[in-house]
C-alpha cells in the first residue's frame, strides 16, 4: 500500500520503518526535515515538505505525534494531511489524544469524503523498534479491514474497539491501570529496602506469583538501581492523565488513584525529571542506598 507518515519521533521513527521494510511504499514528513532525511538514509521509501504533500496519493495516512495541537497541526490547513489526501483515503491518528478530538477529526475527515480511524498505541519505544505494540482502535469497520494488515507491520496486536473514539477511551482505561501498578511498585521497593530485604532477590521471588506484570518484569530492577531513561517520558504521562481526568469529569468517573499519582508525577517534574521515564516515581522517596 502506498502509505504517507506523519511524525518521527520515539515511536513513529521505526513504526514508519516497519512500514517499509513489510514491502509498503511510504513517504515521511517530521518537522525536522534531518530527521526525515535520516529515516529516509537508513530505510528507502521518501519524505515531503508538507503533510498535505505526503498524503497526496497515499491510500492511508498515519500519524504519530505529541498531543492534541500537534495532531491539529498536522492534520489541518493548506499544508495539513486533510488537504492532501485523495477521497477513500483513510487517516490513522496513532497519537494518544482526547477521544474529543478523534471525533472532531472524524468528522472533518467525513466532510472531504476520506475516512479517520483513532488508533493509539500501547507498548513504549521498544515495542515500535521491535513491532510489537498494541493497537486499539475506533472508527469504521470497513476502513479498519484496508488497514489492519498495514498496522500489522508494526504490532503484535490491533483491534477494533467501537465507533471513533473508543479506541483514545481505550487506551485510557490502558494508562489508568499502568500508573497505579508503578506508584506499588516503587513503594514495594522501599518498602522492602528499609526492612534490609535484597530487593533484587525479592523481585525474582514474587514475580513468579500473583504480584507479577510488565512493569515488575520490565522496570523493578532499574528502578532499584536508579535507571530511568526507557523512553515513555514523566511528560508524556501527565499529557495522557491530564486527558483522563478531563474525560472523567466528563463521564462522571472518579478516579483518585490515578489523579494521586499524577500529582506523584508532578513532583517528578520539580525535581528536573520531566523526561525520566515513569518508573521514576520511586524518586519521590528517601531511599538510603
Amino acid at each position: 500500500m502506498k502509505v504517507a507518515f506523519i511524525g518521527l519521533g520515539a515511536m513513529g521513527y521505526p513504526m514508519a520503518g516497519h512500514l517499509q521494510k513489510a514491502g509498503h511504499d511510504v513517504t515521511v514528513y517530521n518537522r525536522s526535515a534531518a530527521k526525515a532525511a535520516k529515516w529516509v538514509g537508513e530505510y528507502g521509501g521518501g519524505s515531503a515538505e508538507t503533510p498535505a504533500a505526503a498524503a497526496s496519493g497515499a491510500e492511508a495516512v498515519m500519524s504519530c505525534v505529541g498531543n492534541d495541537d500537534d495532531v491539529r497541526s498536522i492534520f489541518y490547513g493548506d499544508d495539513g494531511a486533510l488537504a492532501g489526501m485523495e477521497k477513500g483515503a483513510i487517516f490513522v491518528d496513532h497519537t494518544t489524544t482526547s477521544a474529543t478530538l478523534a471525533r472532531e477529526l472524524g468528522a472533518a475527515a467525513k466532510g472531504k469524503g476520506v475516512q479517520f480511524l483513532d488508533g493509539p498505541v500501547s507498548g513504549g519505544q521498544a515495542g515500535a523498534e521491535n513491532g510489537v505494540l498494541t493497537v486499539m482502535v475506533g472508527g469504521d469497520k470497513g476502513a479498519f479491514a484496508k488497514v489492519e494488515p498495514v498496522i500489522q507491520a508494526f504490532a503484535k496486536a490491533v483491534t477494533l474497539m467501537g465507533d471513533i473514539g473508543a479506541g483514545q477511551l481505550t487506551k485510557m482505561v490502558n494508562q489508568i491501570c499502568w500508573v497505579g501498578t508503578v506508584q506499588s511498585l516503587a513503594e514495594a521497593i522501599v518498602f522492602g529496602e528499609k526492612a534490609g530485604l535484597d530487593m533484587k532477590r525479592a523481585v525474582e521471588v514474587i514475580s513468579k506469583g500473583a504480584a507479577q506484570s510488565w512493569q515488575m518484569d520490565n522496570r523493578a530492577l532499574t528502578m532499584i538501581d536508579d535507571q530511568f531513561d526507557f523512553g515513555f517520558a514523566v511528560d508524556w504521562a501527565r499529557k495522557d492523565l491530564g486527558i483522563i481526568l478531563d474525560e472523567a469529569n466528563q463521564n462522571g468517573s472518579s478516579l483518585p488513584v490515578t489523579a494521586l499519582v499524577d500529582q506523584f508525577y508532578a513532583r517528578v517534574q520539580e525535581q528536573g525529571g520531566g523526561r525520566w521515564d515513569t518508573s521514576s516515581l520511586i524518586k519521590n522517596f528517601n531511599r538510603k542506598k
